[in-house]
């Protein structure tokens, strides 16, 4: 059976083809969608199935996206498990390399979901990156706030709330003074805050600050505008393709709509690609590296992995550790007791990230009873064990100041 290894560059791609015997004449083609096609062409007439190629920046994407609509066999590999030896690397030694690896079987190809998924996947990274750039264009008009000593931010519960951005809006009309600018707080606040939201209020605004405050203004309704339409995009995809899954991820305490639509960006939806739950919390990142010598171990501190579906599964654990009367705020505040806050909440993410794999795998709602009981009981026995032996050693005067 004859393969074919790929060397992926940005202008070039060297095409290597391999029967178990020798290898055939490599060829570069460019890579314009012409030059793909016609690499495919010349895959086919050599009757060429499978085609393994190394995951280059983001140049193997149109390659892969071509060749998988001409019926081909694909396979995408790390290029850290391939690395040729020292003082024999060229890019066609390298493209027969792979292919040598491919035929006998040697390499393990990265996950490369359907076309649904990656467009999906698509949105969700453009809708994380859109929210970081609303929230840096709303403290920049934070600063220019403070500049012109408009000080009403510190009294609202965010910096985009209604009152915030009404005051923006008037101040770039040109409307400065306090009784005009007070029109636009909230009446609860002015009740429980009256005096001071007038004299937070009474600023020097100068026309530099309202021409910045108008800029930054200007691009923050556009990125609000841009992250509904994406939102939107995303909702139309799961709601069409991925129902079930939505259904049974947002049965999960601490996932809403949202987060399961980034889980299922990221993940597929199906479980099928992880034999068990620790693939996937080690694919995450959420897992404690495994770095032993000599029965020692080095590091314990968890391992790189997908930093989109590690942000998603972090901001859940929050969520659900600050839930009332759910098992993850117990364990979230028993942990608290022996390690940071940061390292809970990375214990907690990873159990939830468990539980996602479970409810996915079995394709069952998430079911609370399932989880251990939390007995109150037993942790306020546990706290006056710890007061009673701190008062020993106040007694024997280890703890005097």
């Amino acid at each position: 059976m004859k393969v074919s290894g790929l060397d992926v560059h940005k202008d070039s791609v060297f095409c290597s083809i391999y029967d178990g015997k020798q290898y055939g004449k490599t060829q570069e083609f460019n890579t314009f969608t012409e030059g793909i096609r016609q690499m495919g062409y010349h895959l086919k007439l050599n009757k060429v199935k499978k085609v393994a190629m190394e995951s280059t920046g983001i140049y193997w994407i149109p390659v892969w996206n071509i060749l998988e609509d001409m019926g081909f066999e694909l396979m995408l590999v790390n290029p850290y498990l391939i690395k040729q030896m020292p003082g024999r690397k060229s890019d066609i030694k390298d493209a027969q390399w792979i292919a040598r690896l491919l035929h006998n079987g040697l390499l393990k190809g990265s996950l490369v979901p359907g076309r649904f998924i990656r467009e999906l996947r698509t949105y969700s990274r453009k809708q994380v990156k859109m929210q970081g750039k609303i929230t840096g264009v709303l403290q920049e008009m934070e600063r220019t706030l403070e500049m012109c000593n408009i000080r009403i931010t510190s009294l609202v519960s965010s910096i985009n709330s209604v009152s915030v951005i009404k005051v923006i809006e008037k101040i770039i009309a040109g409307e400065d003074t306090v009784e005009e600018l007070a029109t636009c707080i909230h009446s609860r606040i002015l009740n429980s805050k009256g005096e001071l939201v007038k004299l937070s209020l009474e600023g020097h605004i100068e026309e530099q600050h309202r021409f910045t405050l108008m800029l930054a203004y200007e691009r923050y309704k556009l990125y609000t505008q841009q992250l509904e339409m994406l939102e939107k995009k995303m909702e139309e995809i799961c709601e069409k393709h991925f129902t079930k899954q939505m259904e049974l991820l947002t049965s999960i305490e601490g996932i809403k709509k949202l987060s399961a639509m980034q889980i299922i960006a990221e993940t597929g939806g199906d479980m099928s690609a992880f034999e068990k739950s620790g693939k996937l919390t080690g694919w995450t990142g959420l897992r404690p590296r495994n770095d032993e010598s000599a029965g020692k171990y080095k590091s314990t501190a968890t391992t790189k992995g997908n930093k989109y579906l590690r942000r998603i599964m972090v901001q859940c654990a929050w969520a659900a550790s600050r839930t009332k009367g759910s098992f993850y705020k117990s364990k979230f505040e028993q942990l608290c007791m022996r390690k940071s806050r940061k390292k809970a909440l990375i214990a907690i993410a990873r159990k939830l990230l468990t539980v996602v794999w479970h409810v996915l795998r079995e394709e069952e709602p998430f079911n609370p009873k399932m989880l251990p009981i939390y007995n109150p009981e037993k942790m306020i026995r546990k706290v006056k064990y710890h007061q009673r032996e701190l008062e020993k050693l106040e007694k024997l005067g280890f703890l005097s100041a």
